[in-house]
């Protein structure tokens, strides 16, 4: 598996949460940062293929923002080998709070700089991200079949959620489910532990076979 950085720059703790665990599962090397200055740090260091930035931390007339369109107007430094993808620039993703995407969205649209609205659906969003890597030169082939993430990984939402039209989530609904931060959260803690009692059982049936 290749060696894929993201870097997120945001500072809303329930998003670091939620967008870790969901790049985690993809086996992505990721990083949260909640101030510009590390964030430029980081950029620094040349370690990563993607930065998914909360655009009310970079703001637009700010250094952060302009370090990233820069970095994402660069020319490849190099074509891939054979097929194989490598690390060329970094691509910036932009996350919009809904309650901003009147002001901001025009301008990212007129930079053609690629953003993502929140809420957002979670397999758009692991699309969108993927296409971005393979610009990158980090992976060779966009995702469009997310492990678990097109079955397993979607809750129903409530009669109550739906009545009161509860719309603050990171993740919103498409085809009647959503996922809240926290909901996202206590799911990969579940998988996690899921995983585990699966290994034990596994490793106990090899013991008992051993013994036969």
């Amino acid at each position: 598996m290749p060696d894929v950085g993201i870097l997120i720059v945001d500072d809303d703790i329930a998003s670091q949460r939620a967008l870790k665990n969901v790049l985690d599962s993809e086996g992505w090397r990721v990083r949260i940062v909640p101030l510009v200055s590390h964030a430029l740090n980081e950029l620094a260091t040349g370690s990563w293929n993607l930065a998914i930035v909360n655009v009310n931390l970079a703001d637009v007339r700010g250094p952060l923002f302009a370090i990233l369109k820069e970095l994402a107007e660069a020319e490849p430094a190099f074509p891939s080998i054979e097929g194989q993808p490598q690390p060329t620039r970094i691509r910036p993703l932009f996350l919009i709070p809904n309650d901003r995407s009147k002001d901001l969205q025009p301008i990212l649209e007129r930079e053609g700089l690629p953003y993502s609205l929140k809420p957002y659906h979670l397999n758009d969003f692991l699309e969108k991200v993927s296409d971005l890597l393979v610009e990158a030169g980090a992976i060779a082939e966009p995702i469009r079949a997310i492990g678990g993430f097109n079955a397993g990984r979607k809750k129903r939402r409530s009669a109550k959620s739906a009545r009161d039209g509860r719309r603050n989530t990171m993740f919103a609904s498409r085809e009647d489910y959503q996922m809240t931060d926290e909901e996202m959260v206590e799911y990969e803690r579940e998988e996690e532990e899921n995983r585990k009692k699966r290994e034990k059982e596994l490793a106990d049936l090899k013991d008992r076979g051993g013994r036969s």
